[in-house]
């Protein structure tokens, strides 16, 4: 099969709300390797979607702003909760991470239970409906990302546990509805995971790069071969991160 330009053009607002989501998340999944908290997005991104699924019980337009501020307070309770027990109890952060996942994930199924559409809108909350994105529904987004990133750079270290749990949880809040749970956790750790032996300065670049590329060959891929293009750009950035891991240094590169 061959690529036809009308397959490009379909898959133009997916890459760039992709893109999107990458601007946020890679920074983001530096710095979730650098704490040893790998599944607090999982576990944040699930608690956003429980939002999501709690405002839709009230048959409110998916798209509204009502649904957007359901999952970011989610979202939020969620970040304030994780920081009052990583000041609790630092020692086992992680697992208590994994048990607030596993507490939003059956939440969502509970809530889900006698909606006759609740499997397929679970599908789409986890697995997302990127190929669809419009982009019309990207300016919110796109607003969100300068803001974060603005933070990011101006806060730096000094952002504190707090600070980074909640401008993680407005990330999540944002990608979660574009992109869906997996695609989440992909973007954030998969890139950051690929690059980690590098050089610090070449880090950031060459993350970005895996992202992009795997978010390009997944969309591209997946109307060629009519498969679901979330589940597909899982994979092609997991290939190229194992790529670019293969092809650094063999161990992590100390700065300076």
């Amino acid at each position: 099969m061959t690529v036809q330009p009308s397959d490009l053009i379909i898959v133009l607002p997916a890459l760039a709300a992709g893109i999107l989501v990458l601007a946020t998340h890679v920074p983001l999944g530096a710095q979730v390797l650098k704490r040893g908290i790998v599944f607090i997005d999982l576990a944040i991104a699930q608690i956003a979607a429980v939002g999501v699924i709690f405002a839709g019980m009230g048959e409110l337009d998916p798209q509204g702003w009502m649904v957007q501020a359901a999952a970011g307070v989610a979202a939020m309770l969620g970040a304030f909760l994780l920081t009052w027990t990583e000041k609790r109890w630092p020692e086992v952060q992680e697992a208590q991470i994994g048990v607030l996942f596993i507490l939003a994930a059956t939440g969502g199924l509970l809530l889900l239970a006698h909606n006759p559409h609740g499997g397929e809108h679970l599908r789409d909350l986890l697995a997302g409906q990127i190929l669809w994105v419009r982009f019309d529904q990207l300016l919110f987004p796109a607003i969100a990302a300068a803001l974060i990133i603005a933070l990011l750079l101006v806060a730096g270290e000094r952002i504190g546990r707090l600070g980074f749990y909640l401008v993680f949880a407005l990330a999540v809040t944002v990608s979660v509805q574009l992109v869906g749970v997996y695609l989440v956790f992909a973007s954030l750790i998969v890139p950051s995971l690929g690059v980690r032996n590098y050089v610090p300065a070449r880090r950031l670049p060459l993350a970005y790069g895996i992202g992009i590329g795997g978010y390009a060959a997944g969309l591209v891929l997946s109307t060629l071969f009519d498969l679901p293009s979330g589940a597909l750009i899982v994979w092609c950035l997991a290939a190229l991160a194992i790529g670019a891991h293969a092809a650094g240094p063999a161990r992590p590169v100390a700065p300076g």
